[in-house]
């Protein structure tokens, strides 16, 4: 009876170590924009195929201010459905509280990433989310149109400008009667936010908030930026631009009606791919800078992480999730098929990268240009700093007082935010 007893205790053991681990269902929060979706599926099937887990995708809007309300909420209540959030590279500071410490379980990688990168993810010393991709926007330009009219690529706003407006009035006159000039975010939401910090930064009226708290956007540079951007609507941008977002000004400038775009990498695949009307007609260039003491060129850093929800109730199985998305082959994978830009060192010397996109060796120019939202000198407050820079500028574009006033507005808003503590 012993031996009987103790032949099913080993058979069973035999049993259970046959047998293959529990299959664990997981949750990730996307946003939509372009093509990001189809190809994340596509990662997370490789995902389900190697680990025999289980990945939904709860699909966001595009606006990522959208997206960062619905996070607060989600988070606030402990919701444990969502055991992963793609996250903005501004929002670590404002979440870090209610997300897994990364530090431990990537230590193997981190270093493989973009140090800068890296840094803008970490809080109070722990690492909060695992970098995918990163950004930076550049100027698309219809390189045909311009070569059509001997026109240079513009490096000032105002160059653009002059251009857009001589190749719309010959092509208008032409008979194309539906193209405009420039395109651009103009929504009054965080696109908002990253247009007008490149346009104010690039004419030298510095960063809406310096990194050591300085107030500095209301000056006589940054009003004038302002002014400017106000000037192309109805002129070079139809009036609708000011409730475009990524999306609608990519839809106006791959059916081939714009001259001149502001967007992010993504965009660039897009443009190219098979039946783009301007598939092999443009080409992008570092944004123009403006005209005032210490102008530049400035464009705002951007880019995607994933993070893991302290309420998760798998968080082991979510952090192996996001080291399999942010890893080398998948980091590959995605820039192939979108031209999101990686954050491994590693793959800007990539030879099939450099082959099947070679815009991403050549957007290294672009970052040197980078310029960071002011999240880190905020934090938490960031968001409520930010929709009240994004609303004083659309105001000004859709003529509800002037840039001067409604800087001096956001001055003191922006000064008591501060008072209560950012």
């Amino acid at each position: 009876m012993k031996f009987f007893h103790a032949f099913r205790m080993l058979a069973v053991a035999a049993m259970l170590a046959a047998t293959p681990a529990r299959a664990v269902d997981l949750s990730i929060v996307s946003g939509d924009t372009g093509n990001g979706i189809k190809v994340l599926r596509e990662i997370l099937d490789r995902y389900e195929k190697e680990s025999g887990n289980k990945v939904t995708i709860v699909v966001m809007p595009s606006s990522t201010t959208d997206q960062f309300g619905q996070y607060r909420l989600w988070l606030a209540a402990g919701n444990s459905d969502i055991d992963v959030y793609q996250t903005d590279v501004i929002w670590a500071p404002q979440l870090a509280s209610q997300l897994v410490d990364l530090t431990a379980a990537t230590k193997d990688v981190v270093a493989t990433h973009f140090p800068s990168i890296i840094q803008s993810q970490t809080v109070d010393g722990k690492l909060v989310a695992l970098p995918i991709f990163t950004d930076a926007p550049a100027l698309y330009y219809r390189k045909d149109l311009l070569d059509k009219y001997g026109a240079k690529v513009p490096v000032t706003w105002k160059e653009l400008a002059d251009t857009a407006r001589l190749i719309v009035d010959k092509e208008r006159a032409a008979g194309n009667r539906d193209v405009w000039g420039f395109v651009f975010q103009g929504n009054a939401y965080e696109g908002l936010t990253c247009n007008a910090l490149e346009w104010v930064m690039s004419n030298g009226g510095g960063q809406i908030i310096e990194p050591d708290g300085t107030i500095s956007i209301n000056n006589s540079q940054a009003a004038a930026a302002l002014d400017m951007a106000k000037g192309w609507i109805g002129t070079i941008s139809p009036a609708g631009v000011l409730a475009y977002q990524e999306e609608e000004s990519r839809g106006v400038w791959q059916t081939g009606n714009a001259v001149f775009m502001r967007n992010w990498p993504y965009a660039y695949a897009l443009g190219n791919s098979e039946g783009s009307p301007i598939k092999g007609k443009f080409d992008v260039a570092p944004l123009p800078a403006g005209t005032g003491e210490g102008a530049r060129p400035a464009a705002a850093l951007g880019g995607w992480n994933l993070a893991v929800s302290k309420y998760s109730k798998n968080p082991d199985t979510a952090i192996e999730l996001v080291k399999f998305i942010a890893s080398p082959e998948m980091q590959k994978y995605r820039t192939l098929k979108t031209s999101n830009l990686p954050t491994i060192q590693a793959l800007y010397d990539d030879a099939d990268i450099a082959r099947e996109q070679p815009i991403v060796p050549r957007w290294k120019r672009i970052f040197l240009n980078a310029t960071p939202r002011p999240s880190a000198a905020v934090k938490v407050k960031y968001n409520e700093a930010s929709s009240q820079f994004w609303n004083a500028v659309h105001e000004t574009m859709t003529g509800e007082g002037s840039a001067a006033d409604n800087l001096a507005d956001l001055e003191a808003t922006l000064t008591k935010l501060k008072g209560s503590g950012w």
